[in-house]
């Protein structure tokens, strides 16, 4: 029995986590949870949102599954999502975007993979106030990090027999930083003539996905370019409510939707768990569990497509719990 670390967040995230538990275990996977508490409610308690014991956790277990945990704005502790991928180095940020059936958006045969450099640029969070009036921030982008995130796009284009890999950065204005990152993707693109190299800038990217972002294949960014503009393909599937996302490291990959811990919904039985149930399904795949992870998203796809139990966000009136139950029905 595989050994997976839980992090069930804040929020409506124990509800989901509960959810998708229950889907995976009635497809037939048994795994024995370590389940690892973060976040706000912890830090009060043990005076850290991100103990040590959750990071060895992960480092042991090798794979974690994670729901959101609130992160204060302007104030606070900073993120335990930053502070995850700084700490076990999980340098790669996945966030798939592919239409759903039955999830009605202004945007048809979307199918955009956004490989996201998950470790440096201004998440580094080296910055200071200089002085009352005054704040600064350091964008840091290097060499090793730019041709790594390259090397992992272009990987996962073959894998995935994706066609094109498009380097996006803002290296008109950024000329040493941003320029260093087009620099390393064109060099890495040389090693993989089978795969398109195309550059683009991100204030025309943003444009071009809002008019045909059928033409886009893998998009691979620098930090902030990449969390920014994965928000906005997650948008022309239906939003963050379907968005699923990974962090990948050398060793060891978190997988986490994108979408936030919705205090205001916690404990009502309305929240949607299919971003977690999806990122849920890459993660049995991480885990060589591959027959179960399709089991489970072509259930949840027939759930969605046919529209009769679907819990508010997405058009209908069920419970959290009604549409659990309707996914393992259809397994």
């Amino acid at each position: 029995m595989k050994t997976v670390t839980l992090i069930p967040g804040d929020g409506i995230g124990p509800e989901i986590s509960d959810s998708v538990k229950k889907i995976i275990k009635a497809a037939g996977v048994e795994i024995n949870w370590d389940i690892q508490t973060a976040g706000a409610d912890v830090a009060e308690t043990e005076g850290t949102p991100l103990p040590q014991r959750v990071i060895e956790s992960i480092k042991k277990n090798k794979v974690a599954l994670k729901a959101p945990v609130t992160t204060p704005i302007g104030k606070g502790f900073r993120s335990v999502n930053v502070a995850l991928r700084k700490e076990l180095d999980l340098y790669a940020n996945l966030r798939p975007c592919k239409n759903i059936e039955g999830i009605k958006t202004p945007f048809e045969n979307v199918d955009i993979v956004v490989v996201r450099e998950n470790t440096e640029d201004l998440y580094a969070g080296i910055e200071r106030k200089v002085d009352d009036d005054t704040a600064e921030s350091i964008k840091i982008i290097t060499r090793n990090a730019s041709t790594r995130i390259a090397q992992y796009a272009f990987e996962y284009a073959i894998k995935n027999n994706r066609k094109t890999v498009w380097a996006v950065t803002k290296a008109n204005i950024c000329k040493f930083s941003d320029g260093l990152f087009l620099e390393c993707t064109k060099e890495v693109s040389k090693k993989y003539p089978q795969i398109e190299y195309k550059e683009i800038l991100v204030d025309n990217l943003c444009m071009q996905l809002v008019q045909n972002p059928q033409k886009f294949d893998v998009l691979v960014l620098p930090n902030l370019y990449g969390d920014i503009v994965s928000d906005l393909t997650a948008g022309l599937i239906g939003g963050l409510g379907v968005a699923q996302g990974a962090n990948i490291g050398k060793d060891c990959a978190v997988f986490e939707p994108v979408h936030g811990s919705a205090p205001d919904i916690k404990g009502q039985n309305k929240a949607n768990p299919t971003a977690l149930l999806l990122c849920a399904t890459n993660m049995l795949e991480y885990i060589n569990e591959k027959d179960a992870a399709e089991k489970i998203r072509k259930s949840l796809y027939k759930v969605i497509a046919e529209g009769k139990v679907l819990t508010p966000d997405l058009g209908g009136n069920a419970t959290t719990e009604e549409y659990t139950n309707e996914i393992i029905k259809n397994l």
